[in-house]
């Protein structure tokens, strides 16, 4: 059992300073960026129910981001932090919105204060970076077996998915027997919000084409989304992987969907995930109590 290690209270009070500081520098930072896609989506060629559609879309990625803070929480448990959940999602959503600061590493710093902060030692926090950063990796490397079918037309779309299936059920199985179960859920949490982002991505394409792409490209283009995402995640400096998962779908989907509908569906998918970002960071901020006690379980 690890000891409880206290903290002096002026110091914990400027790490809060600090954490929240970087936390709001991220709203300034997604206020530029929703400024600019203001300027680049004509919004009167969608219909009321078009518009209804995004603002459900961005709900349920506001909603999502919470999947990804119990992954953390889950991952503290792992390393033997009992911490309420509450307060986990708490500095999850607060610290997360600063990705969009340049550099792609203050919501990682903001996290690590707040943490410090709420009594986990920089250890711990760091290990759980690391963790969630290997095991997300993991996660979005194997929905690039759903892309196969793309680059590969031999390759049938049923075997993709069945392979996916395999490994993903395998790979959680193998942390839940070698590691700790506490991993192999942290693991299911970031895949199931994979599979949304990437369909809501699909649902986009169809708000703006219904006529873009056909049922049957569904799995493929979700599992590209994620790769995408995947390859603005690992690049260092880009924040929230701004540019580079433009770049890599296009290379994947040319062709596959009109490149007029998907630079358009990039755009306002982009816009989508940030007013869902600043809607998670808004009602953890406000509504999520930090001082819950760590026996809240899943």
């Amino acid at each position: 059992m690890r000891s409880k290690i206290t903290m002096p209270t002026p110091t914990k009070r400027w790490l809060h300073i600090v954490g929240g500081a970087l936390g709001f520098m991220g709203v300034a930072f997604v206020a530029v960026r929703l400024g600019s896609y203001a300027h680049v989506i004509n919004f009167t060629r969608f219909n009321p129910i078009s518009i209804l559609l995004i603002v459900l879309l961005t709900l349920i990625y506001g909603a999502g981001n919470i999947l990804l803070a119990q992954a953390w929480w889950c991952l503290l448990s792992f390393l033997d932090k009992k911490i309420a959940k509450n307060r986990a999602i708490k500095i999850y959503g607060i610290s997360q919105l600063a990705k969009y600061v340049p550099g792609n590493i203050f919501h990682l710093a903001g996290r690590q204060a707040m943490g410090m902060a709420a009594g986990v030692t920089a250890e711990i926090l760091l290990k759980s970076t690391l963790w969630e950063l290997t095991l997300i990796t993991l996660a979005g490397a194997l929905f690039s077996l759903l892309v196969l079918p793309l680059l590969w037309p031999a390759v049938s779309i049923f075997a993709a998915i069945t392979i996916f299936a395999v490994l993903v059920i395998g790979c959680v199985r193998a942390m839940n027997h070698f590691l700790s179960h506490l991993l192999g859920t942290a693991m299911i949490l970031q895949i199931i919000f994979l599979a949304i982002s990437g369909f809501i991505f699909i649902s986009v394409i169809l708000i703006i084409n219904p006529q873009a792409i056909s049922p049957a490209m569904f799995i493929t283009l979700c599992g590209a989304y994620v790769v995408a995402w995947l390859g603005g995640l690992i690049t260092p400096g880009a924040p929230a992987g701004a540019g580079i998962r433009e770049m890599i779908l296009l290379f994947l989907l040319d062709g596959g969907v009109a490149q007029v509908d998907l630079l358009l569906a990039v755009v306002l998918g982009r816009m989508i995930t940030v007013l869902g970002d600043l809607l998670f960071f808004t009602i953890t901020f406000k509504y999520f109590n930090g001082e819950a006690t760590w026996t809240e379980r899943l």
